[in-house]
């Protein structure tokens, strides 16, 4: 089996090297890499490995940068400090995300997970198995109307937000509808490549911007093409690097 490890803390990085080679000793290391940039690049010059363990926190950047500049479907092992980003890595490849320090039982289990889910080079057996197993994207929203119901497309929503400690959906016909979801609900439930929850009351539809003003205290002033009763929509400061990066990808 040939693995490649992305890991940018040195101790992390031997410890793991250890921990498989006492596991499996016929494990093939391919490289062990340490940015986002290194990478993408050896992934542009190598074979494909048959599994991955990935650091989420490398030295340049977040590792899921690396699948927005390239496809890679080679199964994942997470392994890292924080677990604040189970669910997008179970949107990509991810077999198991094991929680630092690594210990050897659970890692023995992520890698017999692999082995039962994945032999022979059998990828499109494991590409299936993933496609299971990741969470989908909501293409509707079921809303209420009167005594009525009305099915909303995902892609027909200006916006996602709070008003009063109720949660709505500005649609682009100009409307507002009461939704049951909260936000944190509706982030985990929608395309992130589309969506972007600016702060805590608001995630908005890239489609739907219509101008980016800079704003006071290094914030930014959102203009939706159709706006709410809000007057102001703005980007948190603690959220406007993370913006920007959404917006120039």
């Amino acid at each position: 089996m040939k693995v490649l490890i992305i890991e940018d803390e040195k101790p992390a990085a031997h410890k793991l090297l250890r921990l498989l080679g006492e596991i499996n000793p016929d494990i093939e290391i391919m490289d062990v890499l340490k940015s986002v940039e290194d990478s993408i690049n050896w992934f542009l010059h190598n074979p494909r490995p048959d599994l991955i363990f990935m650091d989420i926190q490398l030295e340049d950047g977040i590792c899921f940068e690396i699948f927005e500049s390239k496809p890679i479907h080679t199964p994942i092992i997470f392994t890292t400090a924080y677990d604040d980003y189970t669910l997008k890595a179970f949107k990509v490849n991810s077999i198991d995300y094991l929680l630092k320090p690594i210990d050897s039982d659970e890692l023995k289990n992520a890698i017999d997970k692999f082995n039962v889910h994945y032999k022979q080079n059998d990828y499109s057996r494991f590409e299936s198995i993933i496609t299971q197993l990741q969470p989908k994207t909501k293409e509707r929203f079921l809303i209420k109307i009167g005594e009525h119901y009305k099915s909303l497309q995902t892609s027909m929503i200006n916006c996602f937000y709070i008003n009063e400690r109720c949660n709505f959906i500005h649609a682009y016909n100009g409307k507002n509808y009461p939704i049951d979801y909260s936000l944190d609900k509706i982030e985990q439930l929608i395309d992130s490549k589309s969506f972007f929850r600016i702060n805590r009351n608001f995630i908005i539809n890239y489609s739907a911007i219509q101008d980016i003003i800079a704003y006071s205290s290094n914030r930014l002033k959102i203009v939706l093409k159709v706006c709410t009763e809000k007057e102001d929509i703005i980007v948190s400061r603690e959220r406007v690097s993370d913006f920007k990066e959404w917006i120039d990808r």
